[in-house]
């Protein structure tokens, strides 16, 4: 009998935004769905999607994630118009929307889209309660990265 080989595994993250952890202090983690359209779908496989500076607005109950640029591919159908920065809707149940209307009412938070993925069939959105930095917060993150990499080598060389 032939054995079957298995695929590769191939890793399911088709955006991040690599910016949000320098320029926020990252809270609590949600995970949602968003509303696509066909060409959308289409541009997303081929991974034409920067989430760089996105953020998401709360209004009339609904989430919608906003300044996200899909670009549309060339074989596009040329009946539809393709919006690149089109607003897209977050699917969330009641209870996280009020959850989230009420820390962004109340408490002062921003959502921040994080990363962008592949969930079997569907694309989420992982997106995070935050809050922005100040100047000498990010000064400190940075001290504390370097002397995390300093402390490394140090230890990498006393082993030996």
């Amino acid at each position: 009998m032939a054995k079957h080989k298995k695929p590769k595994a191939q890793s399911n993250t088709i955006a991040l935004n690599k910016k949000a952890r320098h320029e926020y202090i990252l809270n609590d983690k949600f995970e949602a769905g968003m509303e696509l359209q066909g060409w959308e779908v289409k541009s997303i496989r081929a991974g034409k999607v920067n989430i760089t500076d996105t953020y998401i607005h709360l209004k009339d109950g609904e989430a919608f994630l906003l300044a996200s640029r899909i670009t549309p591919l060339n074989s596009a159908s040329s009946h539809v118009v393709c919006d690149p920065m089109r607003s897209r809707k977050l699917l969330l149940n009641k209870r996280e929307l009020n959850r989230l209307i009420g820390a962004t009412e109340r408490d002062g938070y921003t959502l921040v889209a994080t990363a962008m993925y592949w969930k079997k069939c569907w694309v989420k959105l992982e997106f995070h309660l935050a809050k922005g930095k100040k100047q000498h917060d990010k000064r400190a993150d940075s001290k504390d990265k370097d002397w995390a990499r300093e402390k490394e080598r140090t230890m990498k060389h006393s082993v030996r």
